[in-house]
């Protein structure tokens, strides 16, 4: 029999009405400047007892330059690897001989513009060795870095504090070779790693650091002058000091002497309302200067930024509202190795402008806060110390894991656009010249490929 369903033959259908169930309350302890200070020492406590071995990936390479090769084939070996920095190697005296940087590259700059010029550089740079460079630092009177190193035995706390104290971005991990004598570059370790490695192995106490970063006065924020009596701003005057910025008609030169006098690896690009467009880094200047193109740098920011590498990851922002905890989370996800601190919806109602800079925040900042000074953590009431290891401490994971966890919900990252990953890290073949990691790596670089502070 055939039968058709019409609206007025069509068989109702009874539905129970829905109950809703009370919502189970939260078991997560609440928020208080207490547990935020407890999960402080927790991650203290868990870094004295993890030495620097911890945080190595399961497999890794170190790049390690010949001190006697010429910088431009150093330069490209750091761009076809994703790093920017390597440790350097005497081959003569078998030893360490620091490290070569970013910072090197703006020094070489500076030295051709005041003492040279750039058709001499273009030769030069085809000859110029890397065990020159300290000379160039001697010309124009700044100080040669410290020969920085640790044991990679050595506790995470420890070379956190000397990271701290040395103002290092990288911290070099160096042992003796048992049949020869000779040291033997191991790794290196940087803060982005040293930082991931507290915000994978930490992760609950990482949730008690709810407290806003500008509470915990973790960055540098935009503190301008007073303006004289008469209303006029002297001819030097900086609104967002002391912050230094660029606009998009600032000569790319004058942005290569902020890197060296403040020694900063980035500087913000805003526009005439202060409103952060871009950011201008140092590893901006490496391809300019691999490609002999020192004439560029007369350009402005403006047509720099249109030789830029199309693989760009974008400005990292954040709000002064926004969690350590948040931040933290957004390290453990994405090479991160700055953020720029932006008016948000709370400043905007008090006044402000959404999307103006308000300030910068490093992971030296990070790194600073979460180790305190030397004596901090050290008194801690007993209560404390059980309050915050209710758990035992999680086995340390590689720093490099391969899945990881997936954002918390309520958490989201306080980020418009985020960084890739970079290059990974490296592990000690014997110096040589052709194997030689921050905003890629630190002179370190890794089989999954990872992309100044």
């Amino acid at each position: 029999m055939n039968a058709s369903l019409s609206p007025s033959n069509s068989p109702r259908v009874r539905r129970r009405g829905s109950t809703r169930r009370p919502r189970a309350g939260s078991h997560l302890p609440p928020f208080t400047q207490e547990s935020h200070d407890a999960a402080l020492y927790a991650i203290r406590h868990y870094l004295k007892g993890r030495t620097s071995y911890d945080t190595f990936p399961v497999s890794f390479r170190l790049i390690v330059l010949d001190s006697k090769l010429e910088v431009k084939k150093a330069l490209q070996c750091l761009l076809l690897n994703g790093v920017v920095s390597a440790p350097l190697w005497n081959s003569e005296k078998s030893c360490f001989a620091g490290m070569f940087t970013v910072s090197d590259i703006i020094h070489l700059i500076q030295y051709y513009y005041k003492c040279s010029s750039y058709d001499a550089a273009a030769a030069d740079v085809e000859t110029f060795r890397l065990e020159s460079l300290r000379d160039i630092e001697r010309t124009l009177g700044v100080d040669p870095p410290p020969l920085l190193r640790e044991h990679p035995s050595a506790s995470l706390y420890d070379a956190s504090k000397r990271l701290i104290q040395t103002h290092a971005r990288r911290l070099p991990l160096l042992d003796n070779d048992t049949e020869t004598g000779h040291e033997v570059i191991v790794s290196i370790l940087t803060q982005y790693r040293l930082l991931k490695f507290v915000s994978i192995n930490c992760g609950k106490e990482i949730q008690q650091l709810h407290l806003p970063l500008r509470k915990l006065g973790i960055g540098t924020y935009v503190n301008p002058p007073s303006i004289p009596p008469n209303g006029e701003k002297p001819e030097d005057y900086n609104p967002f000091h002391p912050i230094a910025t660029a606009t998009m008609d600032t000569p790319v030169f004058d942005v290569v002497h902020m890197f060296s006098e403040r020694g900063i690896s980035a500087v913000p690009i805003v526009d005439s309302e202060g409103i952060v467009v871009n950011l201008y880094e140092t590893v901006d200047v490496i391809t300019l200067v691999r490609l002999g193109a020192y004439q560029s740098l007369d350009l402005t920011i403006s047509e720099a930024l249109n030789q830029r590498s199309p693989d760009f990851p974008g400005v990292v922002i954040c709000t002064a509202s926004d969690s350590l905890g948040t931040l933290m989370q957004l390290i453990k996800k994405r090479r991160v190795h700055r953020l720029v601190v932006v008016e948000g919806e709370e400043e905007e109602r008090k006044g402000g402008k959404k999307g103006r800079l308000l300030g910068i925040i490093t992971l030296s900042d990070v790194l600073r806060y979460l180790i305190g000074e030397v004596s901090i953590g050290e008194s801690q009431p007993e209560s404390a110390v059980h309050t915050a290891l209710a758990t035992p401490a999680p086995e340390p994971a590689p720093s490099e894991p391969a899945p990881e966890p997936a954002p918390e919900p309520d958490a989201p990252p306080p980020a418009e656009e985020i960084a890739k990953a970079p290059p990974t890290e490296d592990s000690p073949p014997p110096p040589t010249e052709e194997t030689p990691e921050e905003k890629p790596a630190e002179g370190e670089a890794a089989p999954a490929p990872e992309p100044e502070g």
